[in-house]
């Protein structure tokens, strides 16, 4: 089964600063919000699927990992105790329990699912609760990334077309971009994950994962090292679809910020994006 992209979680020390940055970026973002489990965050809700800022809020309330759960709250805390950047990738599902015996079946290292609700505050201010079911997985040679489906019970009350309008014109995020030193020894796993096709690029239902060595991913984006990037394969980056690519340009030049156009998009370097490359491109390119 493929899934398609649902979000992706972006490690931040500082959610306020984040969310700044990410307006002068041309996005609305929703107001903060906090999980049960000590980590907060601001989302970027976009056309199907969304930019997940988030921090460390309350440390006191994470719990620890334990033999078949998985920590959301102590994975992103460790991470962020390395570096900024993106820690997980999350796809799309609308039955969590299945698609976790789905990964146990396939032999993929898995975990209990989590099930959560949350205070979201809505535009006209007024607060709903949000519910979601997570499965997890997560592979060991890959530390520092983890992935898990989510399953929304309320979808009515989290999409609002008033958070999905952006001023970059920004639509969907289109695609991740990995980097692993030999990219072809993952093509089972996401075999596993996401269907038959696989290897260097993995298309999804929306979006896809493009799986690069560092020396592929130095010429796709030259002079655009991620700050503290481990030796173990890790996301580096991530492409947003616009409407229109000189529009979003003139936006990100008149905020003065340090945009380079490179080959139909334009493009933020990790050290100005929070640890990652941010590509922005018109559909299609």
């Amino acid at each position: 089964m493929r899934r398609g992209i649902d979000h992706l979680v972006l490690c931040v020390n500082d959610l306020d600063a984040a969310r700044q940055a990410y307006g002068r970026l041309g996005f609305t973002t929703t107001p903060p919000a906090l999980h049960p489990f000590g980590t907060g965050n601001s989302l970027v809700q976009l056309q199907g699927n969304f930019l997940e800022l988030l921090s460390v809020a309350e440390p006191g309330k994470i719990p620890p990992t334990a033999p078949g759960q998985f920590s959301f709250g102590a994975f992103n805390r460790d991470f962020l105790a390395r570096r900024q950047g993106m820690s997980m990738l999350v796809f799309q599902s609308d039955d969590a329990r299945r698609d976790q015996r789905e990964f146990a079946a396939n032999d993929l290292e898995t975990y209990a699912p989590f099930d959560f609700s949350r205070r979201a505050t809505l535009p006209d201010g007024s607060a709903v609760t949000v519910a979601f079911s997570l499965a997890f997985v997560t592979d060991p040679r890959m530390p520092e990334a983890a992935f898990f489906v989510c399953q929304q019970h309320a979808p009515e009350y989290f999409w609002k077309p008033d958070y999905q309008r952006h001023p970059n014109g920004a639509i969907a995020v289109s695609e991740v971009v990995m980097v692993a030193d030999d990219p072809a020894a993952f093509a089972g796993f996401f075999q596993k994950l996401q269907g038959p096709e696989g290897a260097l690029q993995v298309a999804t239902a929306l979006g896809r994962v493009t799986l690069l060595d560092r020396r592929r991913f130095a010429a796709r984006f030259p002079d655009m090292p991620v700050p503290r990037a481990p030796d173990t394969p890790h996301f580096a980056g991530y492409r947003v679809t616009v409407a229109d690519l000189a529009r979003t340009e003139a936006l990100l030049r008149q905020a003065a910020l340090p945009v380079r156009r490179e080959a139909g998009s334009l493009r933020i370097a990790p050290a100005d994006a929070f640890g990652v490359v941010l590509e922005f491109a018109e559909k299609g390119v």
